[in-house]
Parts: C-alpha cells; structure tokens; sequence
C-alpha cells in the first residue's frame, strides 16, 4: 500500500476551505493533517472535502484556538487524543490507517515571545508539553507511527535563515531544540524530511510581519514529518510546497509532503 501524508498549518480552516479544497485537488494527498482549525469538530466545512473524495477525518477542536484534524481519502479509526500538560487544548489526535499504520498529529504551543518561562507562562507550557510527550513515548514506544504536525521548533542550524540571530528567539532556543531532540530520541523518531533532503535550508513558515516575505526569505522549517524506524526506510519524495504561502489570503505555514510504500 503506497499513500501521500502532508501536514499543514492551516490558520483557520473555515477562513481557508477554499485554500484546502485547492490543495486537495491539486495535490491530492491519501492524508491531510491540520493544524490551528480553530474550529469545533461539527464546525469543520466536511461538505466540500467529501466532495473531493475525503469522506472521512477524526478530528478534536475548540471554538477560535488550535484544533487538529486528519482527513483522509482512507479508512480510519480514531486512536483517540492526550491532553499533555494539562491545557485542555485541542492540540493532538491519532488515527489508524487499514494497513495498522498510527498517524499522530501535534499542534505543539507556539511559546510565546520571551524565552523565559519566569515571566512568560507560555513557554514553559511549551517546555511542559513536550516533557509530556517525550515520557510518553518513553513509557510506550510508539511503533508503525508516522508522528506530524506544527511542532513550533525550527531544530536544526539550516532549518532557519539565520542561526545566529534566532538564537534567543522563541522556536529557535537552545533549551526548545535539547526538548524537542529529547522527545524525538524517545520515541526513536526518524526525521522523514530531513532523511530525504539531508542538506540545505528548508523553511515552511514565513512570519506575516514581513512585507514581502518571498524575497525576504527569513524562513523556519517548524513543520514536521516523522516516522518510527520499522517504516522509516519506506518514506521518500518528502517536499515543502513553498509556492502555497504566496497564494491569496495564505496561512503563513507551507503544507510538507511525504509518501510511503508500506
């Protein structure tokens, strides 16, 4: 069984049906997860992606904040979701593919703007919520898993435009990247992306705050694609579609690619 995984950001998925359904057309992945629906679950416009061929998602939002959702061409069966550091959030869900495949998909606090959790209780939230994750994964190793989502850290040097610069800016700090390598190295991820595109810069967020952020090109890769290591060597064609930031009304995050032949 060979399917299409993408993971993408999508900042309000009722303001932006239209920008999925153009997705779902153009590039018809077997599975699409979202994140920051910023939808309840019985508000997520499914009319439209059914039409498409979606028929079916599992899905956990809330009314104007986070949400995720997986849609899929394929049967799934709702794995269910964890609350991690005790947010009440709508932040994770997961959902098995026919093959026995689990998709997990994360939409992991932002942390706000100070990397300080001493005077920015969102950060430490941040840190929190992937402490939760990685003792998780420790006390359950995950296998067959493909984990994805917006995981709002930017880990490696060439994952953002600058390393030196973004050094104490939040998604970038030394302490989020140990965290996330944590988390990762508990669960044996396999960084898909990074497995198929070694070398290079390679964004998929671009701040709204930038005028023209194509020529600006101050990118983070805060998008992930990972997989546990008895599917990892069956991942290939990762991609960025960086030229969905730059269509009308975008997210600022660029939908990332995978497919597996399992």
């Amino acid at each position: 069984m060979t399917f299409t995984l993408a993971t993408w950001n999508i900042n309000s998925v009722r303001l932006r049906e239209a920008l999925v359904c153009k997705l779902l057309e153009q590039d018809a992945p077997d599975v699409l997860c979202l994140q920051e629906c910023k939808s309840p679950v019985d508000k997520i416009p499914l009319e439209a992606f059914h039409a498409l061929g979606y028929t079916q998602m599992v899905a956990r939002g809330q009314k104007g904040y986070n949400g995720v959702a997986i849609l899929s061409k394929l049967p799934l069966e709702d794995m269910g979701d964890k609350d991690f550091a005790g947010l009440g959030h709508a932040r994770h869900v997961g959902a098995r593919l026919p093959n026995g495949v689990t998709i997990h998909n994360f939409y992991v606090p932002a942390g706000g703007d100070k990397p300080d959790r001493e005077i920015n209780v969102k950060f430490g939230q941040k840190l929190d919520y992937l402490t939760e994750m990685r003792d998780w994964f420790r006390a359950e190793a995950p296998e067959k898993a493909i984990l994805v989502g917006d995981l709002n850290i930017a880990p490696r040097e060439d994952d953002v435009w600058d390393h030196k610069k973004l050094l104490k800016v939040v998604s970038h700090t030394p302490v989020e990247v140990a965290q996330l390598a944590e988390t990762q190295e508990a669960g044996n991820w396999v960084d898909i992306t990074r497995q198929d595109i070694p070398e290079g810069r390679l964004y998929s967020w671009w701040s709204y705050r930038s005028p023209d952020w194509d020529a600006a090109d101050k990118g983070r890769r805060l998008d992930h694609i990972w997989a546990t290591p008895d599917i990892s060597n069956a991942a290939h064609s990762s991609r960025i579609l960086r030229d969905v930031r730059g269509w009308e009304q975008p997210s600022d995050h660029a939908p990332v690619f995978a497919t597996f032949d399992l």
